[in-house]
Parts: structure tokens; C-alpha cells; sequence
């Protein structure tokens, strides 16, 4: 008996094995790439952020305090935090209710989606033209408010640029997060609606509190999307302002290209690594009170 135990045991183990190795051998080419391109160029970074110029002399935090009393760099972060917080949950509220709009709607869905998911396939030169179009000091309303006001506008050299920008954010980004609130609609039971109804509870009723509760990990990664594609609204206000477009859509974006290419290393992998922590922590904290919030 302890023979056969010991030789289950053993089959077990070795079945444990296997199964690991298995499981090692499909996640290594995942792996390898994550670490060429991103895990060990990051902790580059990291080592650069420590030390003068190429890395020849560490220096501890002294790159870090240059970057904190950096005015440019602190002008940035307060452009990069206004842009964030008007806009994602602006995005958020509008794709969820478009979502919750064309799921109602039977028959013609498919062409409310499409219209929504046109901006998508819009490439990002042809944005620009229509940015020029519209408010250039020469454009459709800067001519409109000649004769309104008496005198032009350029709009994308003041303040209003920077809502410019979250329009432009806003109607690239609606009909893909709307597409994301759709596949976590139709993963809600039917019969809960059927259920609420039955007990009287109205529409807002149902959206409150059957809704809402089960779109929570569904609320998260869309959040997290959204706040990678707000970083890459840098490409449009790259194009029409250049490295250095107004003060008011002047972004963490500018201000790193414009180290890279002046060659501050040790500026630019310190603001990386501080860029990096915050938006960890960032999204450790929204996680944590999305998951105590169930």
C-alpha cells in the first residue's frame, strides 16, 4: 500500500512538472519579448535616472529634484492633469450612455455603431486639416466671429486650445470606449431587468442598480484604456503646434520629445520614472476602490 502511495505520489508530481513546464513554454515568447522591449529598457531608465549625462557618475536624486523645480516640466504635469481629469470622465459618462442608447435601440443599431466608430478609422493628418480648418486665425470660425465680434480669432494660439484638444479626444475616442461599455452590457442577465421590472423598479432605477454594479471590472479597464489614449493625443497637438504649440495644450509629451531630442538623458529617464510611479499609483488606487466598492 505504501508502495502504490508512494508511486502516486510520485506520477502526481511528475504530472505537476510537466504541466508547469507546459504552461512555462507557451508564456516564454510573451515573456522574452516583454522583457527585451519594455522590462529591461525600464530598469535602463531607472539606472540612467541616478546618474550624469550617459551614465558615467551617480548622482542619487539630484535628477529628480532638477526635474520637480523644472518650469517647463511643471507646466506640463498641470496641462497633462487639467487634460486628464476633464476628459476621461467626460468619455467615460459619454460612451457609457451611448452604450446604454444603442443597446435600447432594436433594428438600426449597426448604423448608430458605425457613425459612432468613423472617427476611429480617421487618420490622424486628416484630423489636422479639419483642426484648420475650423480654427485656424484663417478657418470657418475665426471667420465667423469676424463677423460676429469684428475681429478674428486663432484659436489654437490661446487658451482655448486646450478644449480644442478635448473635443478633438473626446470625438476620437467615443465609439471606441462605446464599444467596450456594449460587450459589458450583454454580459448582464436579462432576467435581472425581467426581475426589476416585475417589482416595479423604472429605468433609472435599473441603471443604478443593476447596471452600474456590474459594469465595475468592466469600468476599470476602460478607464485604463483611456488614459493610455490620452497620451496619445500628443500626436495631433504635435502636428499643429510643433514642439512648442501654446502654453495651454503644452504636454508631458512636448516637454520629453523636446529633452530627447536636446539630449538630456538624465532628465528625460528621471521625469520617465517619476511619470511611470504616479500613474502606478494611480491605477493601484482607482483598483482598490473599485474592488472595495463591491
Amino acid at each position: 500500500m505504501l508502495l502504490k502511495k508512494s508511486r502516486k505520489n510520485q506520477n502526481c508530481i511528475c504530472r505537476n512538472n510537466k504541466e508547469s513546464l507546459t504552461g512555462w513554454m507557451f508564456i516564454l515568447p510573451s515573456l522574452a519579448g516583454v522583457s527585451i522591449f519594455y522590462l529591461i529598457p525600464f530598469a535602463d531608465v531607472v539606472r540612467r535616472s541616478v546618474r550624469s549625462g550617459m551614465g558615467a557618475e551617480f548622482v542619487g536624486l539630484r535628477n529628480y529634484i532638477t526635474v520637480l523645480e523644472n518650469e517647463a516640466f511643471l507646466l506640463a504635469a498641470k496641462n497633462t492633469i487639467k487634460f486628464m481629469l476633464l476628459c476621461i470622465p467626460l468619455l467615460l459618462v459619454s460612451s457609457l450612455l451611448s452604450a446604454v442608447m444603442i443597446k435600447s435601440i432594436k433594428g438600426k443599431a449597426g448604423i448608430y455603431k458605425t457613425a459612432f466608430l468613423v472617427p476611429l478609422a480617421v487618420p490622424v493628418a486628416s484630423i489636422v486639416l479639419i483642426w484648420k480648418f475650423l480654427f485656424h486665425e484663417n478657418g470657418f470660425f475665426s471667420m465667423a466671429a469676424v463677423s460676429i465680434l469684428g475681429n478674428s480669432i486663432d484659436f489654437m494660439n490661446t487658451d482655448l486650445a486646450v478644449y480644442v484638444l478635448i473635443v478633438s479626444y473626446l470625438w476620437k475616442n467615443t465609439g471606441y470606449d462605446m464599444i467596450l461599455w456594449i460587450a459589458g452590457l450583454s454580459n448582464i442577465p436579462a432576467g435581472l431587468y425581467e426581475a426589476a421590472s416585475v417589482d416595479g423598479a423604472g429605468r433609472i432605477k435599473q441603471f443604478f442598480y443593476i447596471t452600474l454594479p456590474n459594469l465595475k471590472g468592466m469600468f476599470f479597464i476602460i478607464f485604463i484604456l483611456s488614459v493610455i489614449n490620452s497620451f496619445k493625443v500628443f500626436r495631433e497637438a504635435y502636428l499643429i503646434g510643433g514642439n512648442y504649440p501654446h502654453t495651454s495644450m503644452y504636454m508631458l509629451q512636448h516637454l520629453f520629445n523636446n529633452w530627447f531630442v536636446a539630449l538630456d538623458i538624465e532628465k528625460l529617464c528621471a521625469g520617465a520614472v517619476i511619470m511611470s510611479i504616479t500613474t502606478s499609483v494611480l491605477i493601484i488606487v482607482f483598483r482598490n476602490s473599485i474592488e472595495g466598492g463591491k
